[in-house]
């Protein structure tokens, strides 16, 4: 059985024993927060445990090491929408300690991807058409200075509403421990 039909398999009993109703909420996260975090597996679960968050009490945007890495992709997008459509008020990045990006070079996931079958060709058309793959591959020396860039990121951007916190902070991925890196209440500024 493929995983595709385990999981298919599994979700008709799921739903004919009405599992779903345990997980029935609105669209709106209660506690008016979108967070953005690192897509690390041993957050899934520890991360909302560790902040008292449940299921339907924020949003939840994922990229590899919480990082905004472009101010209009979608990672910045999704903030936009959780702010505006979804009655969000707060941002935090959330990064934590022990991060694979701390470890990506943009050169091994070249040569990664050579190793797959991408070709030099590919590789040469994306360089010429000006996407620097070293920039955008490339991972971080400090987690800390990455959630703090992230931060930036969204404080900075030109579409974000006044008066929105947006918090910075590093979790323990064996203990689920918050460290703060940036609180977002003392960088509020509106220009009036």
């Amino acid at each position: 059985m493929t995983k595709l039909e385990e999981i298919l398999a599994y979700n008709r009993g799921f739903v004919a024993r009405g599992e779903y109703e345990a997980f029935k909420t609105t669209k709106f996260p209660d506690k008016r927060l979108v967070i953005l975090s690192c897509m690390d597996t041993r957050l899934e679960e520890l991360l909302p445990k560790a902040m008292n968050l449940r299921n339907g009490d924020f949003k939840h945007v994922k990229s590899a090491g919480a990082i905004v890495s472009h101010p209009f992709g979608s990672v910045m997008r999704s903030i936009l929408v959780a702010l505006y459509a979804l009655n969000a008020e707060e941002v935090m990045v959330v990064g934590h300690y022990d991060c694979g990006m701390s470890m990506i070079s943009a050169e091994d996931m070249l040569n990664r991807m050579k190793q797959q079958g991408i070709t030099d060709e590919t590789i040469s058309l994306l360089l010429n058409a000006g996407i620097n793959l070293k920039t955008w591959l490339r991972g971080f020396d400090s987690v800390e200075e990455s959630v703090k860039r992230s931060v930036e990121v969204i404080s900075n951007h030109p579409l974000l509403p006044c008066g929105v916190p947006v918090h910075g902070l590093l979790i323990n991925p064996e203990t689920g421990q918050l460290d703060l890196v940036v609180n977002g209440y003392e960088r509020i500024a509106c220009d009036e």
